[in-house]
């Protein structure tokens, strides 16, 4: 069957998800997201684009951008290749990161706009992460306080208030509403704990204790950490509970 057609923003703005293949983690330590939104920063002067927010989530971004010179199709693509290059370099593995097809939604009014922004801050705390938006490091909420990154933000506080400061208390009032507003986003599990994450490995791979997984054969074992991350626990996560090496874990 063939792909539905990428509906088109005449206004140029989307929000954006960037997803890892299989629910992989794209974002395994502060390194990673760092060097990701460096690569959001570098091709913004090389595809002409404006970012207006942006929240990493582990294992997908948000991102609410606008395309100025080059279409949004070329700049997810230079963006996506620029970081898998460097991730697969940093943990010496090979193959696809992200999963085949962002998913796009066009944003098209003002009203809407500003929903997208809260809801991609609002992230963290909708999915249990943290208990306030403030307290999240890798989101662009307190780049609108600190006036530091790379977000565009004069945009987006001129429609708050033509004054800074009244804008900036107005941004954060907006963000702290309590909604149940639905855009475009994917199904998250909910990160486990170490207690759960126990349970999920002793039950996928059959075993009494999670250290046992080092005796099995090499083929089962990487069957069995490929279905480990795709119940969402991290690599972080079953290095630490199963013994089994960072690189092990990623090459599965």
């Amino acid at each position: 069957m063939p792909r539905k057609a990428r509906e088109k923003s005449e206004s140029g703005n989307y929000h954006i998800i960037l997803r890892g293949i299989n629910k992989q983690i794209i974002f395994e330590d502060e390194e990673d997201n760092t060097k990701f939104l460096q690569t959001l920063n570098e091709y913004k002067d090389k595809s002409g684009y404006k970012i207006y927010g942006y929240c990493l989530m582990g294992n997908h971004a948000h991102i609410l951008l606008q395309e100025v010179e080059e279409g949004i199709e070329t700049i997810m693509r230079r963006i996506g290749s620029s970081y898998v290059y460097w991730y697969n370099w940093k943990y010496k593995r090979c193959g696809h990161l992200f999963q085949d097809r962002y998913k796009s939604e066009p944003i098209e009014n003002e009203s809407y706009f500003l929903t997208v922004l809260r809801y991609i801050h609002q992230n963290p705390v909708k999915a249990g992460i943290t208990k306030n938006i403030e307290s999240y490091k890798w989101s662009s909420y307190n780049k609108f306080i600190d006036k530091e990154g790379i977000a565009d933000i004069d945009f987006v506080l001129k429609i708050f208030d033509s004054n800074r400061e009244k804008a900036i208390e107005k941004f954060k009032t907006y963000h702290k509403e309590i909604n149940d507003e639905k855009c475009l986003d994917i199904e998250e599990k909910r990160r486990s704990t170490d207690d759960e994450a126990i349970e999920v490995i002793k039950r996928i791979c059959n075993l009494k204790s999670c250290l046992e997984i080092q005796k099995i054969d090499q083929h089962t074992r990487d069957k069995y950490l490929k279905r480990l991350k795709e119940e969402g626990l991290s690599t972080r996560q079953i290095t630490r509970l199963t013994g089994i090496s960072r690189g092990i874990v990623l090459k599965s």
